[in-house]
C-alpha cells in the first residue's frame, strides 16, 4: 500500500492524484465479506456525495452498500472489476480499484483517516 492512501470509516480507500482520486474497497472489508461475486457501481458522469451510497457489493456470505468517501464526478469505472469482481479480493489496492472521481471538495479528504489509524481501527474490531 502507499502512504498516500486514506480510508473512510465505511472501509473505502482513497488515493489522490492531483484533482482526481481513485477509490476502492479496503482489504479488511473484502476479507470480512468473503469472495466477491458481484459489484454495482455508478456510471461515468454520475456525481457522488460523501457518506451516501455509491454502489453495492455482494459475496456468497454478505451483501453491503458501498458508501462514497468523498464527493465528486465519476470520470472512470473499472470495467475489469465489474466483469471479474473477484479481482477486488486478489488486488484490492491495485487492479481491483473501483472508480476514479474528480474531487469536488478537497476539504472532505481531511475527514479520512490515515493508513495507520485505519489499521488500529480494524484490529480493534
Amino acid at each position: 500500500m502507499s502512504q498516500q492512501i486514506r480510508f473512510s470509516g465505511a472501509h473505502v480507500w482513497v488515493r489522490v492524484d492531483g484533482p482526481e482520486a481513485t477509490l476502492g474497497l479496503s482489504d479488511y472489508l473484502q476479507d470480512q465479506i468473503g469472495e466477491i461475486t458481484s459489484l454495482e457501481l455508478p456510471d461515468l458522469g454520475d456525481i457522488l456525495r460523501a457518506r451516501r451510497r455509491m454502489g453495492h457489493v455482494e459475496s456468497e456470505e454478505a451483501s453491503s452498500p458501498i458508501e462514497a468517501p468523498i464527493s465528486g464526478e465519476v470520470v472512470e469505472v473499472n470495467s475489469e472489476a465489474l466483469e471479474n469482481p473477484d479481482i477486488v479480493n486478489g488486488e484490492p489496492y491495485g487492479s481491483g480499484w473501483l472508480l476514479r472521481v474528480r474531487i469536488e471538495d478537497p476539504a472532505e479528504l481531511e475527514e479520512l483517516i490515515s493508513e495507520e489509524e485505519y489499521a488500529e481501527l480494524t484490529t480493534e474490531v
